[in-house]
C-alpha cells in the first residue's frame, strides 16, 4: 500500500482508497480522476481554497485541475457559496420555471451573438447528447462528424464512430452514424463532407481540444470550418464545455472570432456548481419540445441552487481584470517554464508547451501535437514520472498525459513561482 508521496504522508487516503474500490468502480465516480494512467492512488482531497488543495492526511498543493475546469476563480469563491446559500433557503428545487433561469437565458443570450435561445441541463455531457440529438431532429438526418481525438462526453453518439470505439457497450448502429475526421484538416473535412453529402445532420468538435494536450487550431481553420458546414446545409456545434468562459469572456468563439449554430457549455459557466447549457439559432432551438419534435427533459435543470452559482460567476467574469489576470499568470507560468526547459535543453528537447488562454499542457512529445495522430506520440511514461514528481514538490496537475490543466484567477504570483520551481526540480529526474 503506497502511503507517501516523498515527504508526504499519505495514510488516510490510502486507507481511504482500499474502503471505497470495495463499493465504487475503481474507486471513483469518473475514470479521468483515477491514477490509473500514471500509477499510484488517488489522493483523497478534503478542501479547496483558492489555488489551493488540501488532503485529508494535511498536505498542501498547488492545483492546476481546478476541478477539470470549473474551478475559474479558485475554490471556495465566496460570492458563489453565499448565492447558492441563499437561493437554498427558498427552496433547492420546484420542477416549474423561477426567475433565475429567465436572468440566466437572459445574460447569456446577450453575451453571445450565436445564441438566441438556450436550454439548461445538468452536464457536458447532456448538452452534447441533446445538441446531437436537436440537429438530427432539425435537419431529418443521422450522420455526425467528429474530429479524431475531440472529448465530447460520454453519450453513445460520440464515443462510437466507422472505424473506432472508446468503451464497450455501444451498439454498432451508434458507431455506423458517427463519422471521424482529423482536427486541423479543411481538406479532409471537405472530403468527407462531399463524401456524405446530404446525409450529415451536424459537425462537432471542440474549437481547442483539451483532450489530446491542448492542441491550438490553426489560422483559418475554425473559419474554413464554418465556411464549409454552409456549403454543405450542415449545423456547426461547438462543444465549449472546457473552452466557454475559460479562454475568454465567450468562449473560444469570442476568442477566434466565429459563430457556430449550436453551442454546448458547461464546467466555467457553473462556477463549480453542476451545469450543461446548449443554445444557438432560434429556428433550430424551437424544434425542441414543447414547441417541435425534439425531447429532451431534466428533473434538476435549471435548479435554482445551480442557476445562481452561474449567474454570480457570470457577473464575476465580466470585469475584464479577471482574464486580464489569468493571461498574465499563465503567462508568467510557461515563460518560467521555458526558461527551464532552455537550460535543460539536453536532457528535456522531448517536452512542448501548448496553451490557449489559462487552458495549458505540458506535453511530452519530440514534435508540437497538432491532430489525434499526433498526440499518439506522447511519452506517457515519462508525463507519469514527471506528474509524480511534480506532486513530491506540492503541485497537482491532471493524471494523464493528455488532459488540460487549467489557471485560475486565484493563483498568485508566488503559487507561479513555486510551480516553476517545482518543474525545474522535476526535469532532471524524469528521463
Amino acid at each position: 500500500m503506497n502511503t507517501s508521496t516523498a515527504g508526504k504522508t499519505t495514510r488516510k487516503s490510502a486507507e481511504l482508497n482500499e474502503q471505497i474500490q470495495k463499493l465504487i468502480p475503481g474507486g471513483v465516480n469518473s475514470p479521468f480522476r483515477s491514477f490509473h494512467e500514471v500509477g499510484g492512488q488517488a489522493l483523497f482531497i478534503e478542501r479547496g481554497q483558492g489555488s489551493k488543495v488540501f488532503d485529508v492526511d494535511g498536505n498542501v498543493y498547488i492545483d492546476y485541475v481546478g476541478a477539470w475546469g470549473p474551478a475559474i476563480l479558485g475554490h471556495g469563491y465566496a460570492p458563489i457559496s453565499a448565492a447558492v446559500s441563499n437561493a437554498i433557503k427558498d427552496g433547492a428545487l420546484f420542477g416549474a420555471p423561477h426567475k433565475l433561469e429567465l436572468e440566466l437565458a437572459k445574460a447569456l443570450t446577450s453575451t453571445i451573438p450565436s445564441i438566441e435561445m438556450v436550454r439548461f441541463v445538468n452536464s457536458g455531457t447532456e448538452a452534447v447528447m441533446s445538441s446531437i440529438r436537436l440537429a438530427r431532429g432539425y435537419t431529418g438526418k443521422d450522420l455526425i462528424v467528429m474530429f479524431e481525438g475531440c472529448y465530447h462526453g460520454h453519450s453513445d453518439s460520440v464515443l462510437a464512430s466507422s472505424s473506432h470505439k472508446h468503451s464497450s457497450g455501444i451498439p454498432e448502429e451508434a458507431a455506423s452514424n458517427t463519422i471521424r475526421t482529423p482536427f486541423n484538416d479543411l481538406q479532409a473535412l471537405d472530403s468527407c463532407l462531399d463524401k456524405y453529402d446530404g446525409k450529415v445532420a451536424a459537425v462537432i468538435l471542440e474549437p481547442v481540444p483539451g483532450s489530446m494536450g491542448v492542441v491550438v487550431p490553426e489560422e483559418g481553420f475554425l473559419q474554413g470550418l464554418r465556411d464549409l458546414c454552409t456549403k454543405y446545409g450542415v449545423v456547426l456545434i461547438f462543444d465549449e464545455v472546457l473552452t466557454g468562459f475559460r479562454v475568454a469572456y465567450g468562449g473560444a468563439q469570442a476568442l477566434y472570432g466565429v459563430r457556430p449554430d449550436l453551442t454546448c457549455f458547461g464546467k466555467a459557466l457553473g462556477g463549480g456548481m453542476p451545469i450543461g447549457a446548449y443554445g444557438g439559432k432560434r429556428e433550430i432551438m424551437e424544434h425542441l419540445m414543447p414547441l417541435g419534435k425534439v425531447y429532451q427533459a431534466g428533473t434538476f435543470s435549471g435548479n435554482p441552487l445551480t442557476m445562481s452559482g452561474a449567474l454570480t460567476i457570470l457577473t464575476a467574469l465580466q470585469n475584464p481584470d479577471v482574464y486580464t489576470l489569468l493571461e498574465k499568470r499563465s503567462q508568467q507560468l510557461f515563460d518560467g517554464m521555458q526558461q527551464v526547459i532552455d537550460e535543460k535543453r539536453h536532457s528535456s528537447s522531448a517536452i512542448q508547451l501548448a496553451r490557449v488562454g489559462s487552458m495549458f499542457a505540458i506535453i511530452f512529445a519530440d514534435q508540437p501535437v497538432r491532430n489525434y495522430k499526433d498526440s499518439q506520440k506522447i511519452d506517457e511514461k515519462a508525463f507519469a514520472r514527471f506528474f509524480h514528481k511534480m506532486l513530491e514538490h506540492g503541485v497537482m496537475l491532471p493524471p494523464t498525459a493528455v488532459d488540460a490543466a487549467c489557471v485560475s484567477a486565484a493563483h498568485t504570483e508566488e503559487d507561479i513561482e513555486q510551480t516553476i520551481a517545482a518543474f525545474r526540480a522535476a526535469m532532471p529526474q524524469i528521463d
